[in-house]
């Protein structure tokens, strides 16, 4: 297999660049930055660490995924789906084992961008996808309750039913003033957003930045006593973060290996569904094993720099198309943006209110669920209901690999039990002579089939003496079904009967002529069509005669 040549989509957008498309990513770029600050804060905190950790992730991972990316417009940073994910990391591994899961979780991204696995992402089937995108959300909201409302008590648990007890034992240490504080962000928010659909132009500045610089007057004019990022972290540090090394504590490197497998798909298919998403937007494809390895990169680079996981931003990138931009000079762009506001402004964050950060990460739980989606399930299968819901309740109640895992296996096995449902063995609607039986087999002859197909086509009980598959819409066959086809014919053989095969398609004929099938039957048992195996039976017939 041939590895994946190192191609980013910057190389082709810098072709015929010009002043007039460089203003559009410039001011594109510039508005995805400023929208990005109070995320990259919020989602930081949200996942354990310091609000400077989520800002240097959106400009390193975002500088990286702009610069070696497949997509002309992704945008690149921290997400709130990795929050559940980090969290659990870091309260069971602690900081320094997290960045080291990232890290491993970066290898493992280039890795599959170098392997060509970026169109495998797109068999994860759907009913998966928004089941675990709607459970993170809900998980996402849920441990934000403690900002939210200020309660009392030190850092929550990261398993679901030990955070909700501690949260009822913390109900009575709710803070009027942050529970106050927080609603009202986020009914500024929302505010602003209708302010906008009058105003075309008040919508040049994000809903969540103003809700951000609301918020935080609010809380500094009428001095609230809420916890702020300068009470919580001393503020943002302001300069280049020091460069350190992402080492795993070896005796702990086992127990992270599936927590850095979960930030690799995660992150995988949460920036591939991103940049598929934007593609018709912009009229370009994007390079799925590209930008995997970008992702990769950024991975790898931002937990040096004290960064977490990162990923394509659907929202962000959602954002940077409809500001203008169209090739990846938007990206970095909105990454320098972040920089020069750290280099210029950071002092400034110390005033900043945590319950106001923590309404901005519930606006963003809530609009990155598909809720309509549950409402619509009652237009779809069992199956898709089973395997959506089961997802979402396991993402919620467990973690995201498990739910993807019992997703997965929970969908697999439904359209193995569907494609068996499908494969039928019908008799031949024409009258036949005694001893000659044929059947029209149709659907896929796999292991989830044989069984089925075993009762029906029992040589034991079949009076045979020339038995006809028609397999003219058997769309393939795999070893099992030839297992099952080589015992059947020895089966009638022993009978002193014989099988005859017809209307074999390209796959079907391959795997029997590769497996030896073909020649034990031999070549005169393997007719073109139905009408070719009738006259074949009765040559073999009237030689018994």
């Amino acid at each position: 297999m041939s590895l994946h040549r190192f191609h980013p989509k910057l190389q082709e957008a810098i072709e015929g660049y010009t002043k007039h498309r460089f203003a559009r990513d410039l001011s594109a770029g510039f508005t995805v930055g400023v929208l990005a600050l109070p995320l990259a804060m919020a989602f930081a905190i949200a996942s354990g660490v310091s609000p400077s950790a989520g800002i240097w992730t959106a400009i390193i991972a975002g500088f990286i995924i702009s610069a070696f990316g497949g997509s002309l417009v992704q945008i690149g940073g921290p997400t709130g789906a990795f929050i559940p994910i980090l969290y659990g990391i870091v309260a069971a591994h602690g900081v320094s084992n997290m960045l080291a899961a990232t890290f491993m979780a970066g290898i493992l991204l280039v890795v599959m961008g170098l392997t060509r696995m970026g169109n495998l992402i797109r068999f994860i089937p759907i009913s998966v996808v928004i089941g675990f995108t709607n459970g993170i959300g809900v998980v996402l909201a849920l441990s934000q309750v403690k900002d939210f409302f200020g309660l009392g008590g030190g850092a929550l648990p990261a398993e679901f039913f030990a955070r909700m007890r501690v949260l009822v034992e913390l109900a009575p240490t709710v803070n009027p003033y942050a529970a106050a504080l927080a609603l009202a962000t986020v009914a500024l928010k929302a505010g602003w957003e209708m302010l906008a659909r009058r105003y075309p132009r008040v919508g040049a500045v994000p809903a969540l930045l103003m809700a951000l610089l609301l918020g935080t007057a609010l809380g500094v004019v009428l001095e609230l006593p809420v916890e702020t990022i300068g009470s919580r972290f001393n503020g943002i540090p302001q300069g280049l973060p020091a460069i350190s090394f992402p080492l795993p504590d070896l005796s702990r490197l086992g127990s992270l290996l599936a927590p850095a497998i979960t930030i690799a798909l995660l992150g995988a298919i949460e920036s591939l569904l991103s940049a598929r998403v934007v593609d018709s937007q912009v009229g370009d494809r994007h390079d799925p094993n590209q930008e995997l390895m970008a992702q990769g990169l950024a991975n790898i680079a931002s937990p040096f720099f004290g960064g977490i996981a990162a990923t394509g931003a659907i929202a962000r990138t959602s954002t940077n198309v409809r500001a203008g931009g169209r090739t990846p000079v938007a990206g970095i762009v909105h990454a320098l943006t972040l920089l020069i506001i750290v280099l210029v402004a950071a002092p400034l964050a110390v005033w900043v209110p945590i319950p106001v950060l923590a309404a901005i990460v519930v606006v963003t739980a809530v609009r990155m669920g598909e809720w309509h989606e549950f409402a619509r399930l009652r237009h779809f299968s069992w199956n898709y209901r089973i395997t959506l819901l089961a997802t979402f309740l396991l993402t919620v109640l467990f973690d995201l690999t498990v739910a993807v895992e019992i997703g997965m296996l929970l969908a697999s096995l439904f359209f193995i039990y569907r494609m068996q449902d499908l494969t039928v063995a019908e008799p031949l609607g024409v009258q036949l002579r005694p001893g000659l039986l044929a059947f029209d087999l149709r659907g896929s002859l796999f292991f989830g089939a044989v069984a089925k197909l075993d009762a029906q086509l029992d040589p034991a009980r079949l009076d045979v003496e020339v038995l006809i598959l028609n397999l003219r819409e058997i769309l393939n066959i795999d070893t099992s079904g030839v297992d099952w086809l080589e015992g059947l014919q020895e089966a009638l053989e022993k009978k002193g009967a014989t099988l005859v095969l017809c209307g074999l398609g390209k796959q079907p004929r391959s795997i029997l002529q590769r497996s030896g099938l073909a020649a034990q039957l031999g070549v005169h048992n393997l007719c073109v069509d139905i009408e070719a195996a009738l006259l074949r039976a009765r040559e073999i017939q009237n030689e018994r005669e």
